[in-house]
């Protein structure tokens, strides 16, 4: 079952961003598609994840599991990471992946983990 790998592209990382330059967010967009979704994930575009003190944002989902958001990502260092992450994550099958197997940055740079919305009643 495909997960989704959501990437704000909307992400400023704090900066000032000059006219016409991509935002940081959308160049972290474009480096993960540039490296290719994991066997899967899907990569999708959103507008805005609302954490925007915390520099570039991505969030993971998928039926029947557990969602998390990332904060504080950088589209230069850490797409490998994100890339590995959400391949641990897909291959779950209620997104909890073992603290030890996730990459460092998911340990570190988790902002919120969202119960599976099946679970809401």
């Amino acid at each position: 079952m495909t997960v989704t790998l959501h990437v704000c592209t909307t992400c400023k990382m704090g900066l000032p961003v000059e006219e016409g330059v991509p935002r940081p967010g959308a160049r972290l967009l474009a480096a993960l598609e540039a490296a290719g979704a994991p066997e899967g994930v899907r990569i999708v575009a959103v507008e805005c994840l609302s954490a925007c003190d915390h520099g570039c944002n991505i969030a993971l989902s998928g039926p029947g599991r557990w969602s998390y958001v990332y904060r504080g990502l950088d589209p230069e260092t850490h797409v490998a990471d994100i890339l590995a992450g959400s391949a641990a994550y897909a291959a779950t099958t209620d997104g909890l992946v073992p603290w030890r197997a996730r990459p460092e940055i998911f340990r570190k740079q988790s902002l919120a983990r969202i119960p599976p919305v099946e679970t809401l009643k």
